[in-house]
């Protein structure tokens, strides 16, 4: 299974952007697709999730009502749309896939490479 991470960038306080996580050699319909962030010098956070078929999505506190998980079963691709970036959002954005599911990296078992994504004040 690869996964290719994209769509970060430096925004502004405010902005939105739109990550992509293209997801190949696999079949997903058993898995939770999820997205993790990872400032310098902090663990790994938990940011949103949800499974790849059917199924509620979950966030995180932090950016709950401006972060959308979604996913396109037809390109494999899972996005997650940001509005309203933080300073406090600056970090490396990671796609993670796995059969548990839930909010510990550990839990997801193929993960992307990450792409950076920095808000400006």
């Amino acid at each position: 299974v690869q996964l290719q991470a994209s769509g970060g960038g430096l925004v502004q306080a405010g902005d939105s952007l739109r990550l992509s996580c293209a997801a190949s050699g696999g079949t997903f319909s058993d898995y939770y697709m999820a997205w993790f962030r990872q400032a310098p010098g902090k663990e790994r956070q938990f940011v949103a999730s949800r499974r790849w078929t059917v199924g509620s999505d979950y966030y995180a506190d932090s950016v709950r009502g401006r972060f959308t998980i979604s996913r396109d079963r037809a390109k494999n691709t899972v996005y997650q749309q940001m509005n309203s970036l933080k300073p406090a959002d600056t970090a490396v954005y990671y796609c993670a896939v796995g059969r548990g599911g839930g909010t510990k990296p550990n839990t997801y078992d193929y993960w992307g490479r990450g792409t950076q994504v920095t808000v400006s004040s």
